[in-house]
């Protein structure tokens, strides 16, 4: 089973903006099976994101401090494309909910397709983060509610102030 091997090199892909209480949990419990987790922040100008890749990146790697074999990278372009670059063998995605499952399930037969020596492993959430998703976040922090139990202490600073900016902008 490649999907669990001391010696991979696993990605775990996303959008992360911001990532969540939710994403660092998949991260800390998957991390200790692989030689390395590397957590790669996806560059999509298609998506209206809050934060810059950059920015999100930064994020993760405050949020992830201490975590020796974890390390963030931006790509842009397939994921297969990028865990062949760099001899990753398993692409780990996170599911919230049943209705994350149609999408999910549509992605990894699509990665097998492209790179059928590239393995899919579906991680379940805990239950106390089923419910936390970015864009939710995003929308709790716009409208003042706090976002403690969430996100991470750098994520939530990070929050205020973009929303405060946002704020003045409009």
């Amino acid at each position: 089973m490649a999907y669990l091997q001391k010696q991979a090199i696993a990605v775990y892909p996303g959008s992360f903006d911001p990532i969540t209480l939710g994403h660092v949990d998949i991260i800390k419990r998957l991390a200790d099976f692989y030689k390395e987790l590397v957590v790669v922040v996806a560059n999509s100008p298609a998506k209206s994101q809050l934060f810059t890749p950059t920015e999100r990146a930064a994020l993760i790697e405050k949020s992830l401090a201490g975590n020796k074999n974890v390390r963030v990278e931006v790509f842009d372009g397939l994921t297969v494309d990028y865990a062949r670059k760099i001899g990753a063998s398993i692409i780990i995605r996170g599911l919230r909910a049943v209705a994350d499952f149609e999408y999910e399930f549509a992605m990894a037969n699509m990665n097998r397709k492209l790179a059928p020596e590239i393995e899919t492993m579906i991680v379940f959430t805990r239950p106390e983060y089923s419910f936390v998703s970015s864009r939710t976040v995003k929308e709790v922090a716009f409208f003042g509610g706090s976002v403690e139990g969430l996100v991470p202490a750098p994520v939530a600073e990070a929050l205020t102030s973009k929303v405060k900016a946002a704020k003045e902008n409009i």
